[in-house]
């Protein structure tokens, strides 16, 4: 596995329950603005890592669950991310920019 991949995972480690990333945010914070494909292609290999990555914490632009058929189940994704009190609606969250997090921030 690559090193930018490792870094990725631990970065989405990180993002708290209840929280989001896009995955052109978590490249521009690993400082490789513009790599967010590499990102989604990361998160597509998420379910071969161990320990386990919150990949359902990890969307698009806009908020939607661009890699909800990489969960097993359509509804897998939406119903992580409700169970831990994210609206979605029609594979988009509601409002994603309050839950999107900024681990630069230091009270996100």
């Amino acid at each position: 596995m690559s090193d930018f991949y490792e870094r990725v995972y631990a970065l989405v480690r990180k993002i708290p329950k209840g929280r989001a990333m896009s995955y052109g945010d978590i490249a521009e914070y690993l400082g490789t603005k513009g790599s967010a494909r590499t990102v989604g292609y990361a998160m597509n290999n998420a379910h071969n890592v161990s320990p386990p990555i919150p990949a359902h914490r990890v969307v698009n632009r806009n908020g939607l669950l661009t890699g909800k058929h990489h969960f097993g189940s359509p509804t897998m994704m939406q119903q992580l991310l409700e169970n831990e009190g994210i609206k979605v609606i029609d594979d988009q969250i509601q409002d994603f920019e309050k839950v999107r997090w900024n681990p630069k921030k230091k009270k996100s």
